[in-house]
């Protein structure tokens, strides 16, 4: 009898493949240099298979960034515990964006880093989902607010801008947790002399810097220039 014939890998499991080493190769080369021969030698398959598949290398990118985009917004919103008090869920909701960032450093780089520097369409895929995010923790900081009997006082601007100021920060925290070391990876515990803080560390750390100024501005007070 001859040899039995190799089972097929479905279609799926072979774009995931695909999918996974275009991520690692966009994040470590940048989507310029990235080429369509070293994420094909990644995957395992031919570059035909991938140009069948995912069309260009274009179209690759942008379905990377709506993948990772739409796996990071699941992550922080997923960690969410819905009943419970506001500070409480905020926190949750910024523990799983730094737990989501950290486990996938190089989804974030192409999301972070890569997406934002080569114009549209890219940036546009990255802003909708930094879009979804902000309306996400406006609606956490709205319902503090209306928690702490203030929500009259907090203009919907108001709260807007501190979503934005917010998410801008877990971004910039992010950045830095995952700091590479000099020999370029990025997968190593520690930042210099320091260790890499763990996600909840991260969260408290924010939540040290921005819901103590929120929990005042629940009470009414408001800072003003001297």
């Amino acid at each position: 009898m001859g040899a039995a014939k190799s089972k097929r890998v479905p279609r799926a499991v072979r774009e995931r493949q695909m999918m996974d080493a275009a991520v690692r190769t966009f994040a470590r080369r940048g989507y310029r240099a990235a080429s369509m021969d070293e994420i094909a030698e990644l995957a395992g398959v031919s570059k035909p298979l991938v140009y069948l598949y995912l069309n260009s290398k274009e179209e690759l990118f942008s379905a990377v960034i709506r993948r990772e985009a739409a796996a990071l917004v699941t992550a922080v919103t997923a960690a969410v515990e819905k009943d419970a008090a506001a500070d409480r869920q905020l926190w949750c909701g910024l523990t799983g964006f730094f737990a989501h960032t950290a486990e996938h450093p190089e989804g974030w780089a192409v999301l972070h880093q890569q997406a934002r520097t080569h114009g549209e369409p890219f940036a546009i895929e990255v802003a909708a989902m930094r879009a979804e995010i902000v309306r996400f923790v406006a609606g956490l900081i709205g319902a503090a607010a209306k928690e702490a009997g203030c929500a009259g006082e907090l203009a919907d601007r108001e709260v807007a801008g501190l979503a934005h100021a917010l998410v801008g920060a877990a971004e910039s925290l992010a950045e830095w947790a995952n700091t590479c070391a000099a020999d370029g990876t990025s997968t190593l515990g520690v930042i210099g002399e320091r260790e890499r803080p763990t996600a909840k560390d991260a969260a408290g750390t924010l939540m040290n810097f921005a819901w103590a100024g929120l929990g005042r501005l629940m009470h009414g007070e408001r800072w003003t220039p001297a």
